[in-house]
C-alpha cells in the first residue's frame, strides 16, 4: 500500500496519524512507539509524589515495519548497548518538570540517537608512511642515541 505522508510502500499508514521525522529516508509512526509515565527523581515541588513527568520512549527495532533490514542491521550495530535482549530501545527523559517537556525531548533524543545511528560513515582510506619521513624518524632516533651515550662517558672500543 502506498502512503502519501511516508512516501513508503512497506507501511500501512491511518491518515492523520502523527509521525516522527528521523531524517529524509525514514519516518516512523506514533503507533511503533511506546510512551511510559513515572514519576521522577528530580525536585518538583509540592506536587513531586502526585505527577508522573519522567517519560520512556520504548521502540521495538526488531519489529518495526517502518525499518528496512539495512536501517535496522545499522540501528543494532550501532546502538546495540542500549537494546534489550528483546531489542528493545528505551530512551528516558526527567529533564524538565511538565511531561508535555519530557515527552518533547525524550522524542528528539530518540530521533537523534536513530540519526547517529543510520549515518553514512566513510571507511578510513588506508595510507604508507612517506620514506622521508621515516628517515627522518630514524635519523632522530641515531641523534638521541648518540647523545646518550655521550652523556654516559663509555666510549666503543671499535673506535
Amino acid at each position: 500500500m502506498w502512503c502519501p505522508q511516508t512516501g513508503n510502500r512497506r507501511q500501512e499508514c491511518r491518515p492523520g496519524e502523527v509521525m516522527l521525522e528521523v531524517n529524509e529516508n525514514l519516518r516512523i509512526p506514533d503507533s511503533e512507539i511506546e510512551y511510559t509515565f513515572s514519576p521522577s527523581s528530580k525536585p518538583g515541588g509540592q506536587k513531586v509524589n502526585k505527577a508522573s513527568t519522567r517519560v520512556t520512549l520504548v521502540f521495538d527495532v526488531g519489529g518495526s515495519a517502518s525499518l528496512s533490514a539495512d536501517q535496522r542491521r545499522r540501528i543494532e550495530k550501532h546502538l546495540h548497548a542500549r537494546l534489550s535482549k528483546d531489542g528493545l530501545l528505551r530512551v528516558v527523559s526527567q529533564k524538565h518538570r511538565s511531561q508535555h517537556a519530557n515527552r518533547e525531548a525524550v522524542r528528539e533524543r530518540f530521533g537523534e540517537l536513530l540519526r547517529e545511528a543510520l549515518k553514512q560513515r566513510r571507511r578510513r582510506k588506508k595510507t604508507t608512511v612517506p620514506r622521508e619521513a621515516r628517515e627522518q624518524r630514524l635519523r632522530a632516533k641515531k641523534r638521541r642515541a648518540l647523545l646518550k651515550q655521550d652523556r654516559s662517558g663509555v666510549s666503543d672500543i671499535d673506535e
